[in-house]
């Protein structure tokens, strides 16, 4: 990802288990498309039920079903938002509590439409009201000390914990939501919730996840920010508790510490950011194979302890009690699913797990958080966010790419401040750690348990991500604090077996975006350094082929822009042609048949800067009659150009008045045949105007654009054309200025 901060990494789904067996199985089975006797009316009607268990029941089973997309539409349709948003002010804390677990799934399950939808339908007026009473009953003396203590479901700080987390999901998806948070207040209200992380980590876990999403770019939100508010936070991140949960929590309010840098001092700034980048350092400092090894081997003991136990117990008593323990059943399987109803963001059985989970996900969240301090602030930025296989399309990154100006990721920069802490603490190093596949042994142990697979998936993630850190760091970072010219070659060592020892490098998608981002920032560092690569060709190649047939459009941008980086550095070399041959037929290929713009101009651009200069690439160009396949293209390319923006918006961007004089010629539209008989003329000169004359780019700008002569400076010989901008809605007008430009400063 270029940018992660405004990427909505989706968690576990909620998943309450109810107390009605026949409620819950009905509706676990149920498909959502089936018409009154379906399920979801018949547990919709139970809602309005006089009995509280009843509907108690009855949200348990809505909570299952949700779960299942074909059931949305057909809630969507009976109102399922407005029969349980009444629910939440229920005079039952139980139907409370199971009713904001129901909206919490369908928040998670539903996606953007269905939160946009539940804040319609005003699910904010209860969900407020409720917070509102949930913190009023923090303070009061109504319940015992011992009730306060006791996290069955019926707590108030459990009930707290489901509403923040529906009201997370919601202001995560709609911007209408988090206005009504900034209006009513709602900061105090979680603040308050938060300070009880000494005793609820779970709420307070909550409560950090949406104060990361409601900082995020909302001003407003931030004037309103006390001193009190900030002492809050504060304390939570000097907190000397140092369990895994709090390093999450921890980590997390780092994360939100830095969305507020903007509202602290500046004489502050270095000392905040240096406390951040120490927690960050302390998380990824951990070893998440070792620690999974670990807690899996701790609770392999703690079960065969109890269960010896457990038979003991057994051969002492006898059966005397089996009668007794009948009768008591039932009240001690309700007390084992009240504890797996708390919170899914953390088991709130099995400690095990639940602290390995902790630790993974604040390293993943660590990780992000350097990506975002990474990243330029700029209003220009707020559209660009990680594109990962599931959620990406042409369509969405040829918008992208022409709103922000052409740049496929977000401009990156890197404050004094935190470039001083990410050295002090060896931070790049602790990343590179991370980029390693994850422990083997760690992999074997949770592929045997259901209940620890799922940590394969998040140790995956957490490389992904260190390949991205990764990616910002080699751009951003002096060569020397990256270690110097030696450690850059390690390091592109490194980033080439972990790719190729992988054969179905190609099917893991998330994967091999993520490391061919960070291949394509090292090897432009490399190059520009006049560093020595050490990728061969053939690995070169096999890169090339296993992700240009990726449908994620970054996967492919990186690709054919790594083939552009090596194969320039291969043109200056001697005995490199049959490579540079190899090079500029895929080059080619691309160009003409991948069906994004993008990419086609990618390529484009990585084919002249690979036969820009150099004796081998100019004999390259020759035998694989470049000039022949580049007009071509032009039909290929004006098709495309037709199918993305129909008329080219100039709107005084490019201001040129003039006519092409090619050598003598006096036609503004001089043919390709005229133009590839010049002589004395560097051979790439002719490959720009070829292509731009056939395909038309004449028409686009009529101007007097005279061939630069050796005389002119690089500066003169581009401003010449008098193209002093570009429209940000004519993606194939910036792909061409992209390539003028690259092609002028080369001739000099």
């Amino acid at each position: 990802m270029g940018k992660s901060r405004t990427k909505r990494f989706k968690r576990p789904q909620f998943s309450p288990t109810g107390d009605c067996k026949a409620d819950a199985a009905a509706a676990a089975n149920g498909t959502g498309g089936e018409d009154d006797d379906g399920p979801a009316a018949e547990l919709l009607e139970k809602l309005q039920h006089p009995s509280a268990e009843v509907r108690e029941c009855a949200c348990a089973g809505l909570a299952r079903l949700v779960q299942q997309r074909p059931a949305l539409p057909g809630l969507a349709r009976r109102d399922a938002v407005r029969r349980l948003g009444p629910l939440l002010l229920d005079p039952s804390l139980a139907v409370r509590e199971t009713a904001a677990g129901a909206l919490r799934n369908l928040s998670a399950c539903g996606g953007f439409e269905v939160c946009d939808d539940m804040v319609t339908k005003d699910i904010m007026t209860p969900l407020v009201a409720l917070l509102k009473e949930c913190s009023a009953g923090l303070d009061s003396n109504e319940m015992s000390p011992q009730e306060k203590k006791d996290q069955n479901r019926n707590s108030i700080e459990n009930i707290a914990n489901e509403a923040v987390n529906v009201l997370w999901n919601i202001c995560e998806c709609s911007s209408r939501a988090v206005s009504i948070f900034n209006k009513e207040g709602c900061l105090e209200i979680v603040l308050k919730y938060l300070s009880k992380f000494p005793t609820n980590v779970d709420l307070a876990i909550s409560v950090a996840y949406c104060l990361q999403t409601v900082t995020e770019d909302n001003p407003e939100l931030l004037k309103s920010f006390s001193a009190t508010a900030l002492h809050v936070l504060e304390s939570v991140l000097l907190s000397p508790v140092s369990s895994m949960e709090s390093l999450l929590l921890k980590t997390l309010v780092a994360g939100t510490i830095w969305n507020l840098k903007d509202i602290i001092p500046c004489k502050s700034q270095a000392e905040i950011i240096n406390a951040l980048l120490k927690i960050l350092s302390e998380v990824l400092e951990m070893d998440a194979g070792e620690t999974v090894i670990q807690m899996k081997e701790a609770e392999m003991q703690r079960l065969k302890t109890a269960a010896e136990a457990e038979e003991i117990l057994e051969n002492t008593n006898g059966y005397d009690l089996i009668e007794d323990d009948e009768m008591e059943g039932i009240s001690r399987k309700r007390k084992v699913r009240r504890k797996t109803f708390v919170s899914d963001l953390l088991p709130a059985t099995d400690k095990e797990l639940r602290e390995t989970i902790a630790l993974l996900t604040a390293q993943q969240t660590a990780l992000e958080i350097i990506v975002n301090m990474c990243c330029n602030e700029d209003p220009s930025d707020d559209e660009w966010e990680e594109l990962s296989s599931s959620d990406e399309s042409d369509a969405f990154m040829e918008n992208s790419f022409n709103e922000c100006g052409g740049q496929l990721f977000s401009p990156l920069c890197l404050s004094h401040e935190v470039h001083t802490a990410l050295t002090h603490y060896h931070i790049p190093k602790k990343i590179f750690e991370k980029t390693a596949f994850p422990n083997s042994t760690a992999v074997d142990l949770c592929s045997r348990n259901s209940t620890w697979k799922p940590l394969i998936r998040k140790m995956n993630t957490i490389q992904c991500r260190a390949l991205l850190c990764l990616q910002s760091l080699v751009s951003l970072l002096d060569v020397e604090h990256l270690g110097g010219a030696a450690a850059l070659q390690t390091l592109a060592q490194h980033l080439s077996q972990l790719l190729f020892s992988q054969p179905d490098f190609a099917k893991r998608a998330d994967f091999l975006e993520a490391i061919s981002g960070a291949l394509r920032a090292l090897l432009q560092t490399m190059a520009s350094k006049n560093i020595s690569q050490c990728m061969t060709p053939d690995q070169l190649m096999t890169l090339c082929k296993g992700g240009i047939h990726s449908s994620n459009v970054a996967v492919r941008v990186n690709v054919v822009s790594i083939l552009g980086i090596t194969g320039s550095v291969l043109a200056k070399e001697d005995g490199t042609l049959e490579t540079l041959k190899n090079v500029g037929c895929f080059l080619l290929e691309v160009t003409t048949k991948d069906p994004s713009l993008v990419v086609a101009g990618e390529a484009l651009d990585a084919l002249f800067d690979v036969f820009a200069d150099g004796k081998e690439a100019e004999r390259a160009s020759i035998q694989i009659k470049l000039l022949s396949a580049l007009k071509e293209f032009q039909p290929v390319f004006k098709m495309k150009d037709l199918a993305v923006s129909p008329r080219l918006e100039c709107g005084g961007r490019i201001s040129a008045h003039c006519n092409l004089y090619f050598l003598g010629s006096s036609d503004s539209c001089a043919s390709a045949s005229q133009v590839a008989d010049i002589t004395g003329i560097h051979h790439i000169t002719e490959l720009i105007f070829v292509f731009l004359v056939e395909i038309g780019f004449c028409h686009v700008i009529q101007a007097n654009f005279k061939l630069p002569t050796s005389g002119d400076p690089p500066a003169s010989a581009f401003q010449s054309a008098g193209i002093t901008g570009m429209s940000h809605h004519a993606l194939p007008t910036f792909i061409l200025y992209h390539v003028i430009h690259n092609m002028l400063i080369s001739l000099f």
